[in-house]
């Protein structure tokens, strides 16, 4: 007998592989029912949930050109507890949505990479839709969005109001440009410059152009949640869409400003490649990119090296950029021999 839905283009059956494929790989046995389920830990004395959604914008795009499709999970999952953490919250569970012209083997790829993405963040996937809609995507286009919930005490909470004058500036190591700016990124590289993500630049010879582009969003999790628990942080930006000049005053009150040495921390190579094939102008590139520093934290002065010693346990990723300052005219400013 035919299934006319499965004649209109959708094969329901592709999502039941799809919800027992995550059962299998989350040990998850609550997958697939109507909603998901999460119980919130004992012991808070007033906790609060801080919730965030976010997708990956146009870094997906590559994906399908270069026919990876394993990290960009994580990028989602990347860009919603970032912003859970930087409000002072510890992530707590996530659930993704994926639309699709056609569930094939991508869907499954991408899952693997919001799986990897919930245990770096120690989050639990509890739940999440894959929907197949031919007519408004085709056959290999897709999109994916994700939900996560954090908590903390409602006092923990990270505002403004918690950073002072004198707080000092640490900014945290990028894995690279993490999930803003690809439309800036593709014009330059693929339109521009028509390079493909298999061609090797001279400026980055290790690597091809697709792999350097689809390193997943850095998930800071690990350094951040041990920071927040011994409440060594007054406040944390988290370096997204509009690079610093946007994020950075979201942690200061309206009468501080934010002095930053860009000197002080090394510039990931793509940085000074997109600078030079897309000849933009310095200070434009700390309009739109993170520059190598994916977090900026506010941290009071006593608690500087510990702060330092703890993040550079095993390596150097965190740097003291900067410090908080009484606000003359402008929020951010930026100072060094790069500009």
């Amino acid at each position: 007998m035919s299934n006319p839905y499965q004649d209109a283009g959708v094969n329901v059956e592709s999502g039941y592989k799809i919800s027992k494929f995550v059962k299998q790989n989350t040990n998850n046995q609550s997958i697939g029912n109507f909603g998901g389920v999460y119980e919130i830990p004992e012991g808070f004395r007033h906790p609060v949930l801080v919730s965030s959604d976010d997708g990956v914008g146009t870094k997906l795009l590559l994906t399908n050109e270069a026919k990876k499709w394993d990290t960009i999970g994580i990028d989602c999952v990347a860009m919603c507890v970032n912003d859970i953490l930087a409000q002072g919250a510890i992530p707590q569970y996530f659930l993704d949505y994926i639309s699709t012209g056609k569930v094939d083997e991508k869907i499954e790829e991408i899952l693997k990479g919001v799986i990897n993405g919930c245990q770096q963040a120690n989050a639990a996937l509890i739940g999440g839709e894959t929907a197949e809609m031919p007519g408004v995507y085709s056959p290999s286009d897709y999109d994916i969005a994700g939900f996560a919930v954090g908590i903390c005490e409602k006092e923990d909470l990270l505002t403004p109001a918690k950073v002072h004058e004198n707080d000092v500036l640490i900014g945290i190591k990028s894995s690279g440009i993490h999930s803003n700016g690809y439309s800036l990124v593709r014009k330059i590289f693929f339109q521009e410059h028509q390079f493909t993500t298999e061609t090797v630049l001279p400026e980055l010879p290790q690597q091809t152009l697709g792999d350097v582009l689809l390193t997943p969003t850095k998930i800071y999790a690990s350094e951040l949640v041990p920071l927040l628990r011994e409440k060594l942080v007054h406040g944390i930006a988290h370096i997204t869409g509009g690079g610093f000049f946007e994020n950075v005053p979201r942690i200061l009150s309206e009468n501080l400003a934010a002095e930053i040495n860009v000197d002080v921390w090394p510039t990931l190579p793509i940085f000074d490649v997109l600078q030079k094939y897309g000849k933009i102008q310095t200070i434009d590139m700390y309009h739109i990119f993170n520059m190598g520093l994916g977090i900026v934290l506010a941290v009071d002065p006593k608690d500087e090296l510990k702060v330092l010693q703890q993040l550079n346990q095993s390596n150097t990723i965190a740097y003291t950029i900067g410090s908080v300052v009484t606000k003359e005219s402008e929020s951010l400013i930026l100072k060094g021999d790069k500009l």
